[in-house]
């Protein structure tokens, strides 16, 4: 029985006292303590060592006491265990020194047996639920598959993924098989974090915000409600498309316990377009946990009345920056936690 079940309760549309918060990548680059573990680690032997997994998971929860943990580690390793080399680069982030741009390169990735390929992230899973000992949920995670392919395709991050959208709109069928192949991997994925511990599940879409209205439907979000159908009956979850608020009516009729919204789109219009249906998650702008605390704590209480405290979990519109001051970090938890209704 988790002791903290504000998150959820709020997942399911139920009263709460006040709305919970925890923070897109709030575990990591920003305390000085997973600072200290980056040094001696790289990346991804940090994310497929459960031990390390599970310490960084619990370090934010330990400081701020969120209302929820994420589960510390990244949307590539599913292209990892797909037979596509990824590294991380400092300086660089992302890169793929094979990038997929032909359907011979689609015909090569394979659909894997996650239980082998990323059974370290299950273990990971098992080890952080000891540590938390119930205290709070937690979220286990994927990217979207169009996010995914983004980075398949364009080999790193890129400010429009040209690469990746020439690709789909010049081999539609290539793009489509491939995104397949990718929306299966994550579903087998998502069930077994499922089976490991974690209570909710989030899709991240970073660059559904990339694509036309139109191509966003066919290139993204079919693809997400494969998941949210085929995990819905196992799991609370919740899809997060950044720079998405055109497809907020759209996604607003499927079975996602909740969605989450960037900065770029208003409290209001956000609840208009989704029929005040479904619990929304967000939307504070991460550039402004750089403001002063005292304008940061009036900006989260002017945050909540806007949305209302049922129905809505608070957080940042995209992950927190790595240059936050950690008092800043704490003075938005303790935002919401010293919250109360007008």
């Amino acid at each position: 029985m988790i002791k903290n079940d504000l998150f959820l309760r709020a997942l399911k549309g139920e009263p709460v006292e006040r709305p919970p918060v925890w923070m897109m990548r709030q575990a990591g680059r920003y305390l000085p303590e997973f600072m200290a573990i980056r040094e001696k680690y790289d990346f991804f032997t940090r994310c497929q060592t459960p031990e390390l997994a599970s310490e960084i998971t619990v370090q934010p929860i330990r400081r701020y006491g969120m209302d929820a943990a994420i589960l510390f580690s990244d949307i590539l390793v599913v292209p990892q265990a797909m037979n596509i080399q990824v590294e991380m680069k400092p300086g660089v982030g992302p890169w793929l020194p094979e990038p997929i741009r032909s359907q011979k390169d689609v015909d090569r990735v394979v659909v894997p047996d996650v239980t082998q390929a990323l059974g370290y992230v299950m273990e990971a899973v098992k080890a952080t639920k000891e540590l938390l000992c119930d205290e709070v949920p937690l979220i286990g995670f994927a990217g979207s598959p169009w996010t995914i392919l983004c980075y398949c395709v364009q080999g790193q991050g890129s400010k429009n993924f040209d690469k990746a959208k020439e690709f789909c709109f010049t081999q539609p069928l290539a793009a489509h098989t491939l995104l397949q192949k990718i929306t299966d991997t994550t579903i087998a994925y998502l069930k077994e974090k499922v089976a490991a511990g974690v209570n909710a599940v989030q899709i991240f879409d970073s660059w559904g915000g990339m694509l036309s209205p139109e191509d966003y439907q066919e290139f993204s979000w079919k693809y997400i409600q494969q998941i949210i159908d085929t995990l819905t009956p196992l799991v609370p979850v919740i899809a997060f498309g950044k720079g998405c608020w055109f497809a907020l009516e759209e996604m607003a009729k499927s079975k996602a316990a909740a969605l989450g919204v960037d900065w770029t789109v208003s409290p209001k219009v956000a609840r208009e377009l989704t029929g005040h249906s479904i619990t929304l998650q967000g939307n504070f702008d991460p550039v402004r946990l750089l403001s002063p605390p005292a304008v940061i704590k009036e900006m989260v209480t002017r945050m909540i009345d806007d949305f209302g405290k049922d129905r809505y979990i608070v957080n940042l519109g995209h992950g927190i920056l790595p240059h936050v001051p950690t008092d800043h970090a704490k003075a938005f938890i303790d935002a919401v936690k010293d919250y109360a209704p007008a």
